[in-house]
């Protein structure tokens, strides 16, 4: 009987975990037919994002790729006003972007992001327009 108490934790947690884990790459949507982009592509595709704005605050490329990461989730996925928070080793930061809105027949959303660094916080603000390539390009 004891086994069966430890062995349902066990279950139970590996199915709530079957779903998570990252993907190498998407397809996008049906007017690109099956094309698949590598999620190296979307976070290449916003510029260095907002996160490069920031100054005065050095970032390792762990923590610029946590940041990254960060804004293409907040863009594509988030709910209008909803931060997208990041953790990194000596820096934080959060992603607010704002409801989508059209420009021709591009999706694109304003964005904030705020980094906390040293007890210094900076926020950098933007705009990025989907692609037909289903990747986010920063607005200039």
């Amino acid at each position: 009987m004891k086994s069966r108490v430890i062995a349902i934790p066990v279950v139970v947690a590996s199915i709530g975990l079957a779903g998570c884990g990252t993907t190498s790459g998407r397809t996008t949507g049906a007017g690109n037919a099956g094309v698949v982009v590598s999620s190296a592509a979307y976070i290449a595709a916003l510029e260095g994002g907002l996160v490069s704005r920031a100054k005065g605050i050095s970032l390792s490329a762990g923590d610029r790729q946590r940041a990254l990461e960060a804004e293409y989730r907040a863009l594509e996925a988030a709910p209008g006003g909803q931060p997208v928070v990041w953790q990194g080793r000596r820096v934080q930061g959060s992603v607010v972007a704002a409801a989508p809105y059209q420009v021709g027949s591009q999706n694109c959303r304003q964005y904030s992001h705020t980094l906390i660094a040293g007890g210094r916080e900076t926020v950098s603000r933007g705009a990025a327009c989907r692609t037909a390539a289903g990747t986010w390009t920063p607005l200039s």
